[in-house]
């Protein structure tokens, strides 16, 4: 049965998916619907598996470093402390990584816990037009980190 994933990554094939940040060599960099801390991201494979498991060594290794070159990109851009990298897969089973940018000006109470503690529902939604910049800045960190790794 399709996942939100499976509908989100066929969207990004077709040029539909406006949260697209770029395409990675192992799948789509991807805003998140709720922007609880800002530049929150996704890496949503493509091919769709159900998990990381389901990729060869080979594969895992590209989908693993994909993910810490995002990180990377988030750090440089957002200016975020540290990166929360987590891969779940309770809920949709179909591999996506989320990248949780955290600040040094988070309030104590909300910086210690994962974000799925916090409410989603005041956090701000995705806005194509008000995230346009930063999904722009994010791409080109992306790009220059991805050609200096292929170069390698």
């Amino acid at each position: 049965m399709p996942t939100l994933i499976h509908q989100r990554v066929e969207m990004a094939r077709d040029g539909r998916n406006p949260a697209v940040i770029c395409r990675m060599p192992s799948g789509w960099a991807v805003l998140a619907d709720t922007q609880v801390t800002p530049g929150y991201a996704i890496l949503l494979s493509d091919p769709v598996v159900p998990d990381l498991n389901a990729l060869s060594l080979e594969d895992r290794a590209v989908y693993l470093l994909d993910m810490s070159i995002i990180g990377d990109a988030l750090l440089e851009v957002t200016g975020a402390a540290l990166i929360n990298y987590e891969i779940l897969g309770n809920t949709d089973r179909a591999l996506h990584a989320h990248l949780v940018p955290r600040y040094a000006d988070e309030p104590d109470e909300q910086r210690r816990k994962p974000i799925w503690f916090l409410d989603m529902a005041k956090a701000p939604k995705f806005d194509p037009e008000r995230d346009s910049e930063l999904m722009g800045k994010l791409a080109q960190a992306i790009q220059k980190r991805l050609a200096r790794n292929a170069n390698v």
